[in-house]
């Protein structure tokens, strides 16, 4: 990878983002925070790697962003329903982020990138509730499973 040029980009969840305000700001430090945010896994006003994070995105050229917990359940949504991978919020966080760097140009629209989501989404289903349908319980059988999609098929396509 040394011989690859590559940014080590931010993503913070605007309920909690010491680390993205200070890096827009132009600043070496951050100011700590009170978290409130649905993403609890990332809710941490004094990150203890904060100034780290902030000298490895200068030193890479990067970026970062936050975004709200609208926005997090959206990248939630989106990865769930491009990729199949039902991540936790702070996954929701990192394609939100994303989305928002490459909208901006800060992450070029025909370049590589490597998001890494490391959470399961049934770590935080209270942050998705009332957002995405309901949880549909089956029998432990490839029958069930196909029938229960042959079903969601036929409503999709109708």
């Amino acid at each position: 990878v040394t011989e690859t040029p590559y940014k080590v980009h931010g993503a913070q969840a605007t309920g909690c983002s010491p680390i993205s305000t200070a890096q827009k700001a132009g600043l070496d430090f951050f100011k700590p925070v009170k978290p409130n945010t649905i993403a609890k896994s990332l809710a941490i006003g004094t990150p203890a790697d904060g100034f780290y994070a902030l000298k490895v995105m200068k030193e890479t050229g990067a970026a970062s962003d936050d975004v709200t917990d609208e926005e997090i359940r959206e990248g939630i949504r989106l990865l769930a329903e491009c990729e199949g991978i039902f991540a936790e919020t702070a996954g929701g966080v990192t394609v939100g982020v994303a989305r928002k760097l490459i909208a901006s140009g800060k992450i070029p629209a025909n370049d590589s990138a490597v998001l890494c989501i490391t959470g399961n989404g049934l770590k935080t289903l209270d942050a998705v509730a009332g957002h995405v349908g309901e949880p549909r319980e089956i029998k432990p059988s490839l029958r069930e499973f196909e029938a229960l999609l042959a079903d969601e098929e036929a409503a999709v396509t109708a």
